[in-house]
């Protein structure tokens, strides 16, 4: 770490021009003596990334900012509290500290937290930080997160762990199995040491598939940000048998989170209502979508389904509650161009469930801009049929 990046005139550039284009400044001559352009950029990158993701750290004086792609990979702070919140007990070791976000945040809610990062440039700049962030309740380890566990004198309650993938399986299908740490491999190792374990994946990650490769799951949270899923978060007690719980949480700000729980037996056990196109349309959101509570959430919500694969429900009776997108159903419309020109429609907003063709080629094919007040969902019926549901959007300002 460039300790000459913390004089005065240095952090008041960043300050003032983290907006800037960061291209002229590499181009230029150094600005600063100790500091070359790659590093000045580097700054002005993590201070323009931590405008939108880490407002902790952009609020707080003389933070440094690590390489871009330690920034792309850390959790936002939304996704890090939501993360804090699932844990409990005296000691929590962050197996793969990186730029210390969850672990500032799991320093929140536990005595002590123990952080652990191979990198000696990125442990040095998370011990800066973190005495910039008033942040004392942990101990700094330089070095790999398991060894530590293996070592340790320490009881830990929780282990945190966010494993990457490796490069050399680029392509292939996601398996923890293949990345680092391999969770699977080193499961005896951590429940020898901990009795609780919090593993952070890739929403590329097949559920079906972390089932398969982990052991004693008691929960996943499928975690979303503005209806964006971010990542799976497992939570593994030692020696737990009983059925697996799946929290859907769809963070909206700091105080909204839609959520919705299902049991994973009970998924399989369910049994749904399907129906044609009724009063009012539902979507659910996307953390529902990827965690595969297909059945569940029509039945909780009494809705029925418009075919097995169109992930799409309906009603005759509003149902204000729902996790996801509400709509008035104003027309159904056959799915040929001859219908569809009929009804006038040149801009809308379009969603395809369960329909062969993608927005761009439905857009390109019938003409329709995107925007307005309009939704089109393109979708297929029971019979098996193509057709459009021609919506309006229902908001609590703007009730339907």
């Amino acid at each position: 770490m460039n300790k000459n990046l913390l004089n005065t005139g240095i952090q008041d550039y960043i300050e003032n021009n983290f907006n800037t284009d960061t291209l002229s400044v590499l181009l230029k001559k150094p600005f600063f003596i100790g500091v070359s352009q790659q590093e000045l950029v580097q700054q002005l990158i993590g201070k323009q990334k931590a405008n939108g993701k880490l407002k902790s750290w952009f609020g707080t004086k003389n933070i440094i900012y690590p390489p871009k792609l330690n920034l792309e990979q850390t959790s936002s702070e939304y996704t890090a509290q939501y993360k804090a919140n699932l844990v409990d007990g005296k000691n929590l070791l962050d197996a793969t500290g990186g730029f210390g976000v969850d672990s500032y945040f799991f320093a929140q809610k536990m005595e002590h937290v123990f952080h652990a990062e191979i990198n000696p440039e990125l442990a040095e700049i998370v011990q800066h930080n973190f005495a910039q962030l008033g942040v004392h309740n942990y101990t700094q380890h330089q070095g790999d997160g398991l060894d530590f566990l293996a070592r340790t004198q320490h009881k830990i309650d929780w282990v945190y762990i966010d494993p990457s993938r490796r490069n050399e399986v680029k392509g292939k299908v996601f398996m923890l199995s293949d990345c680092l740490p391999d969770v699977p491999k080193n499961l005896p190792l951590l429940f020898n040491n901990c009795s609780k374990l919090l593993i952070k994946t890739s929403p590329l990650l097949d559920i079906t598939n972390g089932l398969r490769e982990l052991q004693f799951v008691k929960e996943i949270h499928v975690v979303a940000v503005k209806n964006e899923v971010k990542e799976l978060l497992w939570v593994l007690k030692k020696d737990y048998t009983e059925n697996l719980k799946i929290i859907c949480a769809n963070i909206l700000s700091a105080e909204t989170v839609e959520r919705f729980s299902f049991d994973l037996e009970h998924e399989k056990d369910t049994t749904i209502h399907y129906s044609p196109p009724m009063r009012y349309l539902y979507e659910p959101n996307a953390a529902i979508l990827k965690s595969g509570a297909f059945k569940s959430i029509g039945n909780t919500y009494q809705l029925s389904k418009l075919q097995e694969h169109t992930h799409l429900y309906t009603s005759d009776v509003l149902t204000r509650e729902f996790p996801g997108r509400i709509f008035a159903i104003q027309n159904t419309i056959p799915y040929n161009k001859k219908e569809i020109k009929k009804t006038g429609i040149t801009q809308a907003n379009i969603t395809t469930r369960n329909f062969p063709e993608s927005v761009a080629q439905i857009r390109k094919k019938h003409k329709i801009k995107d925007g307005g007040s309009r939704y089109l969902f393109f979708t297929t019926n029971l019979e098996g049929k193509r057709m459009v549901l021609e919506c309006k959007k229902f908001t609590p300002d703007n009730p339907i």
